[in-house]
């Protein structure tokens, strides 16, 4: 019997994922206190952040439960969402000419098992002037992405390459993620 797949997640990105490749589901928003969380190390912080949101979604017998969150670390620093455009800023330009780590963090759980699991992508950034990152940083595209970018849209400018998966950097590492729910009973709607 194919199980319902709920996304503890009101991210857009995971959204259009999960639609990208054929997988039903509904969302279900994640209430959480982020100050819970302890960990100072990104897979770690994301594995935990995953946790917390996917164990905060109430759920019935025949459904799944999907979370996950992503960070950007820089030479072990966590770059989560910026507050303003000086924290835009100054992310993007330590961004600028290096490399950085993309994280998430997903948990997948049901009435019976469940799993929690981490991907790491590396992405380098070309070196970018003062003016690049002031017009973007005065866009509205920073506000709601982990390290204040998003490569799927107007940050893929700034990446020069990526080692590992695209889509972990978007959110969702989907070729993963489908792997694991079929071991759910989740599956996609060919």
């Amino acid at each position: 019997m194919q199980k319902r797949l709920v996304l503890a997640s009101r991210s857009p990105r995971r959204q259009e994922l999960l639609n990208q490749v054929g997988i039903s589901f509904s969302v279900r928003k994640a209430n959480i206190d982020e100050s819970e969380i302890t960990a100072h190390h990104p897979i770690e912080k994301v594995k935990q952040l995953a946790v917390l949101k996917g164990k905060s979604v109430p759920f019935k017998h025949n459904e799944v439960i999907l979370s996950a969150d992503t960070v950007v670390a820089h030479k072990q620093k966590i770059f989560e969402k910026p507050i303003n455009k000086v924290d835009a800023y100054q992310m993007i330009s330590q961004l600028s000419g290096d490399v950085h780590d993309v994280f998430t963090g997903v948990m997948i759980r049901s009435v019976n098992d469940e799993i929690v699991f981490a991907e790491r992508t590396k992405v380098e950034f070309w070196p970018l002037s003062v003016k690049e990152i002031e017009k973007y940083a005065a866009t509205n595209e920073p506000y709601d992405k982990a390290g204040a970018y998003g490569i799927q849209s107007l940050g893929a400018i700034f990446v020069k390459r990526i080692i590992g998966d695209y889509y972990n950097v978007v959110g969702l590492p989907i070729s993963r993620v489908v792997k694991e729910l079929r071991k759910f009973g989740v599956d996609l709607q060919w």
